[in-house]
């Protein structure tokens, strides 16, 4: 179906004078910002010995909880994995040892590298087993390097619960905030 007219507004062409022909105004905006760049103060950041200011929903290395039985909290329900747009997690599950769940993960592997850190993983995870933390200092010599198992993992948790820099995300209960029950 076509387009009536009532419905197209005609736009005309603007008509440029001679001083805007020969770019003046276009320079003289770019001398203006270039000068005022020239005369600000510069702040660098000296990395390795200051370390810098991260907001507090800052999204870094990944860790894998731990529950009250110091046991990886993970159920191995495939939702972070199910759930990540990389396709950087991989988990095998096997039959849990302990009575209160059915599986747990026998290897749980992530791609540091392959990671976009976008939080999807924490976010689908129903028993917030996988949390991501303000660590920002990931470096490695190897590929292999790179790739968090399921010990990588839980040292990096042990790490952050020793020092306190769990995350803002951080919930309490057994499962989730969505196992607490509603605050009156």
């Amino acid at each position: 179906m076509p387009i009536a007219d009532k419905d197209v507004t005609w736009i005309e062409e603007p008509k440029i004078n001679i001083f805007e022909q020969l770019y003046l105004p276009a320079i003289a905006a770019g001398l203006v910002t270039t000068v005022k760049h020239m005369f600000t103060p510069r702040v660098t950041e000296e990395f390795p010995e200051t370390k810098p200011d991260l907001p507090p929903n800052y999204r870094g290395v990944h860790r894998l909880n731990r529950d009250e039985q110091n046991r990886v909290k993970c159920v191995a329900c495939y939702m972070c994995a199910t759930a990540c747009p990389a396709h950087c997690i991989d988990i095998v599950a096997a039959p849990s040892p302990w009575p209160d769940r059915e599986k747990y993960p026998e290897t749980f592997v992530i791609d540091e590298l392959r990671c976009i850190y976008c939080g999807m993983c924490e976010e689908a995870c129903p028993v917030d087993a996988i949390e991501l933390t303000s660590l920002f200092d990931l470096t490695g010599l190897s590929r292999e390097e790179m790739m968090f198992d399921k010990e990588k993992l839980l040292s990096v948790f042990d790490q952050t619960a020793r020092v306190e820099k769990d995350p803002v995300r951080t919930s309490g209960g057994r499962l989730s905030v969505a196992s607490e029950p509603p605050k009156a």
